[in-house]
């Protein structure tokens, strides 16, 4: 796999939430506009600002905030059921530590932080637009 995209309201704030999950950011913003792009994503009038986090193990996380075409719909609270990608998850050496610093910025656990197995220490965070994050800990 090359990356996730996932798509924002704001890049800034997602920026630092997946900062916050120890991912780092690859070469700042860049704006994207153009043909090109709109014969990919099949809308016209596309300008949109990126960002790319790696993850330490070179994984990657694409960032795209759109400023036109807008969505006007507003991002939702959708359960862990919902049909679609529901959640991207991310190996963190401390999750109590993690969930507590997402916590401190008004980030919650979905749930509870369980052990599973006693393999992983697991919990789902609601991130910026209603992203779900799953915080795994190795044990």
């Amino acid at each position: 796999m090359d990356h996730v995209n996932i798509t924002v309201s704001d890049l800034d704030a997602a920026i630092a939430f997946f900062q916050d999950i120890g991912l780092e950011l690859e070469g700042g913003k860049m704006a994207v506009e153009g043909e090109w792009v709109e014969n990919i994503i099949a809308l016209d009038g596309v300008r949109e600002d990126i960002a790319m986090l790696r993850t330490p193990d070179g994984s990657k996380v694409e960032l795209c905030q759109f400023h036109t075409p807008v969505d006007d719909r507003e991002a939702d609270a959708a359960p862990a059921n919902r049909l679609g990608l529901r959640s991207v998850a991310f190996v963190v050496d401390d999750a109590q530590a993690v969930v507590d610093e997402l916590g401190r910025k008004g980030y919650g656990l979905v749930g509870k932080l369980q052990n599973f197995e006693d393999m992983f220490l697991i919990g789902y965070v609601r991130g910026p637009d209603g992203i779900i994050v799953s915080i795994n800990q190795e044990l």
